[in-house]
């Protein structure tokens, strides 16, 4: 059996989080790190001393939300590397980014070669990383270690756009998926199936709702879909969310409907 790859958690513990952001390092000599993580000292400190034998090491993002990015700028400073990650990150407040990757790019590392996928979805320039030899992903906030469900809400489209996401994935050549939050998904293939059900599920659900009262506001909605049980913590994400399904089952341009006239 193959290891796992090291990871350092950066202690972000939270519900959208679950046990904090995973900060991957792939390779010792030639190494990537995968995910730096919120911009904790603490943390950069970890990832710097897991760093001290590397002769080369480059930085990667998946996305540019800050438990994933904050730490860039630190950890670029601290052990001397280049920032590699989609484009538009600056937009964000993330930099400097040296180098921007897209679909079909490829990072060496002493461990094998990473390729790069991009997986719209959870944000727009979202990318997952291919560990071709060992049939692995790392997925970034594609899908969670724990759960059906992620974050799919950020832009007009994302519905659309995480399901084909899905399904590119499901293409590829991956047995084990690791995830930058939750522990490994074992099974990758049931994983895809769970977080795609999950969201279809749903689709349905908002479509049913939408048919037997067509007036109804977000707030009625969200009732009506998730229950009057939701913690008021995680309402105002639900409602985000709701709205973006709501969109992808209305037409909304820009956004594909697969459910018919609602």
């Amino acid at each position: 059996m193959i290891d796992d790859p090291h990871f350092v958690s950066a202690g972000n513990a939270g519900p959208f989080t679950l046990d904090g952001t995973r900060t991957y390092v792939i390779g010792r000599r030639n190494a990537v790190v995968i995910d730096p993580g919120p911009d904790v000292d603490s943390h950069v400190r970890a990832l710097a001393s897991r760093l001290v034998d590397a002769e080369r090491v480059t930085i990667l993002l998946t996305h540019g939300h800050h438990d994933h990015a904050g730490a860039a700028e630190a950890l670029a400073r601290t052990v001397d590397a280049p920032v590699w990650g989609p484009r538009g990150l600056e937009s964000r407040g993330v930099g400097p980014v040296h180098r921007t990757i897209a679909e079909g790019d490829e990072i060496d590392t002493d461990e094998g070669v990473l390729r790069v996928v991009h997986t719209p979805g959870h944000t727009r320039e979202h990318l997952c990383f291919h560990w071709t030899s060992r049939k692995a992903l790392f997925a970034g906030d594609l899908l969670l270690g724990e759960g059906d469900t992620t974050w799919v809400a950020e832009y007009p489209g994302c519905v659309a756009d995480y399901l084909d996401s899905l399904t590119r994935v499901r293409a590829l050549e991956v047995s084990v998926i690791y995830p930058a939050h939750g522990p490994a998904l074992r099974d990758a293939d049931a994983a895809l199936d769970r977080f795609e059900r999950h969201r279809r599920r749903r689709i349905e659900q908002v479509a049913e709702v939408l048919r037997a009262y067509p007036g109804a506001g977000l707030e009625e909605l969200l009732d009506r879909v998730y229950g009057t049980g939701l913690p008021s913590g995680v309402r105002g994400a639900a409602i985000r969310s709701l709205g973006a399904l709501v969109d992808f089952v209305r037409g909304v341009p820009g956004v594909r409907a697969e459910t018919g006239d609602v």
